[in-house]
């Protein structure tokens, strides 16, 4: 598409389709039922299952072509392994979480359970499509009292090594960690 020309809804919506797809945190039902909704809203008359289905189809299809083409170790299984190694030192991490609602959620559930964790780490879906798009995932950090990390924290200087040591290169910008990687998530099934 040219620079500076305007997409169309069902482009727009397409990609969207596309996007959920390649994120993988809806299973199949729920992912149809969210693009249906999304085409009803945006292009009512148009029958929408019927476009849903076959935007989704086609792009599990090039997924699937796509990911064969993949290293052994893709970005998301180095993810994967930090976000892994961040639960085992009390840093559990949301991914594709709605806002920073679930992880004030997630902190006070463990609090009442009176487990509060070091730390929390969080990041929405939208985070995942720029992953996915532009290859930088951008990931929230806070301490288990809810304060921000923030540069010279032990804690944002732990999360910030453990990217590192697997691979990827990470720095702490304007509140968040941004972390050099693309979300290949291998398609399921």
């Amino acid at each position: 598409m040219p620079i500076g020309a305007k997409r169309s809804p069902e482009d727009e919506l397409q990609d969207w389709a596309r996007l959920q797809v390649r994120a993988g945190f809806l299973d199949e039902g729920r992912m149809r039922a969210e693009v249906v909704s999304a085409i009803e809203a945006e292009m009512p008359g148009l029958d929408a299952g019927v476009l849903a289905r076959a935007w989704l189809a086609g792009a599990a299809a090039d997924l699937r072509r796509e990911s064969a083409t993949w290293p052994a170790e893709t970005d998301h299984d180095r993810l994967q392994a930090v976000f892994g190694e961040c639960a085992e030192h009390d840093v559990p991490v949301l991914q594709g979480v709605e806002d920073h609602w679930a992880a004030k959620a997630e902190l006070d559930r463990r609090t009442a359970e009176g487990r509060t964790p070091r730390g929390i780490a969080w990041f929405t879906a939208a985070d995942v499509w720029h992953a996915v798009d532009e290859g930088m995932l951008e990931v929230n950090l806070w301490h288990g009292s809810t304060a921000n990390a923030a540069p010279g924290d032990a804690l944002l200087g732990a999360v910030v090594s453990c990217f590192e040591r697997h691979g990827l290169a990470a720095r702490f910008d304007e509140g968040r960690i941004e972390v050099a990687a693309r979300w290949q998530r291998r398609p399921v099934g």
